[in-house]
């Protein structure tokens, strides 16, 4: 016990004393730097009515082993966990299905039930309404969700662009003190009055700027923003938060000691920019599509699965059996071998994998566009992972709502099916 010079042992004890209880009080004061040291614990043993220490040795103890690598002890003991870490990737699957398929659908977990008709369908109203618990559980337990009060927008804006056909807007949107949205808007010139058009947000990927999406020819996004407002869609390109390289790993490992992630801060920034989006009087707010490549596809199945004012979403180059793209080690693609070490999320793998993140997109349309020699992942693990998707979209009678793109080609936009059915189902006609 240690006292201060304005707080005598004797006080000290007497209000120890007081709070255990008469008889319980057995009280010593040592004076030593060491907590540990042979007094103190003498006082220990005494007070337990055990015998002294015994002497102390002088000599360190002799390891009488014939051989022994420590080197060697210590992979015997990494490689254990590894290899009980993969035994749970490969079993992570049934864990998904146990947790969300099967409980949002019990049928599901009967596989004879479908045997018995014709042409199996079930209720999608009752599964859209069990989905919301896991849409809220997503955004509380596993991305992490902030309740701070998001400001008003107050748009900002410089015109950027001026050709012959469209104009472009820088625009800045407050969201939180200490938080902003910030992206581009392109308009084609001649809107009509009162005309409303549907949206497009096209999202760029890891350390890339609104403009990559829009000029520059960059061969991973071929200006798909830009050929898209030439189709007369509206286009909003936000910059999102994977910039800088370690810069916003540190903001997520940051936003890890909190509950959150950085997709936190996505989220919110997404839902400031479609508040106001939906606020512009040539947009319909109903008819607002997201496309994104690479992390931004990664963001297209993260961030429009839960907010349902966007009324589909497209991911390019990221689709994926995530949890082996995590967490695998038997293959050199996989994040355990990459830069990216921000990607884990909490108990994801036993939560939600792409499967089940974009099934929180239904009822609304979903599509997955995939270069063949994108080595993001293997054309086999995303059929894998797709056809879990579509399978459920078919039990609900909407498998008109959704699709996939091969293209024999890489990392990149492709801009062939994903722009028809981007006209089809946000009711824009192609020719217009």
């Amino acid at each position: 016990m240690r006292c201060s010079a304005s707080s005598p042992p004797s006080t000290g004890f007497a209000r120890a004393g007081s709070l255990v209880g008469r008889g319980l009080a057995s009280f010593s004061l040592i004076r030593s730097e060491n907590p540990l040291s042979e007094a103190a614990l003498r006082a220990l043993l005494k007070s337990l009515g055990a015998g002294d220490l015994a002497p102390t040795v002088s000599r360190r103890p002799p390891d009488n082993r014939r051989a022994f690598d420590a080197a060697a002890r210590q992979r015997r003991q990494v490689k254990e966990l590894e290899a009980h870490v993969q035994t749970l990737v490969r079993a992570s699957e049934r864990v998904r299905e146990r947790f969300f398929l099967h409980q949002v659908l019990p049928e599901l977990a009967d596989n004879t039930w479908s045997t018995r008709l014709r042409h199996p369908t079930l209720p999608a109203g009752r599964f859209l309404e069990a989905a919301r618990w896991y849409r809220n559980y997503l955004w509380e337990e596993v991305l992490g969700r902030f309740d701070e009060p998001m400001l008003a927008p107050n748009p900002r804006s410089r015109k950027i662009y001026d050709t012959q056909r469209r104009s472009g807007y820088d625009v800045v949107l407050d969201v939180w003190p200490e938080l902003i949205a910030w992206g581009v808007l392109l308009l084609l010139k001649g809107l009509g009055p009162g005309e409303r058009r549907p949206v497009v947000v096209c999202q760029h990927g890891r350390r890339g700027l609104p403009r990559d999406v829009i000029e520059g020819d960059d061969p991973a996004y071929n200006n798909f923003a830009a050929r898209l407002a030439d189709r007369g869609f509206i286009v909003f390109a936000p910059h999102n938060l994977y910039r800088g390289e370690d810069r916003y790993r540190w903001l997520d490992r940051k936003a890890n000691s909190v509950k959150a992630s950085m997709f936190s801060f996505l989220i919110a920034q997404h839902q400031q920019i479609l508040r106001w989006l939906k606020d512009l009087p040539f947009v319909d707010g109903s008819r607002i599509g997201f496309y994104g490549l690479s992390y931004g596809g990664e963001t297209a199945v993260r961030v429009p699965p839960l907010l349902e004012d966007y009324a589909l979403s497209i991911c390019s180059g990221d689709f994926n059996n995530w949890t082996r793209k995590v967490a695998s080690t038997e293959e050199p693609f996989s994040f355990m071998f990459t830069i990216e070490w921000e990607m884990p999320y909490f108990d994801m793998g036993n939560t939600f994998d792409y499967a089940e993140l974009a099934s929180l997109m239904l009822p609304r349309p979903f599509m997955v566009e995939r270069g063949r020699h994108d080595r993001v992942g293997r054309d086999q693990w995303v059929a894998y992972e797709y056809a879990r998707l579509a399978w459920l979209y078919a039990q609900l009678g909407l498998e008109d709502r959704i699709e996939i793109e091969y293209f024999n080609g890489g990392h990149t936009i492709n801009g062939e099916g994903t722009f028809r059915f981007l006209h089809r189902h946000l009711d824009w006609p192609e020719t217009r």
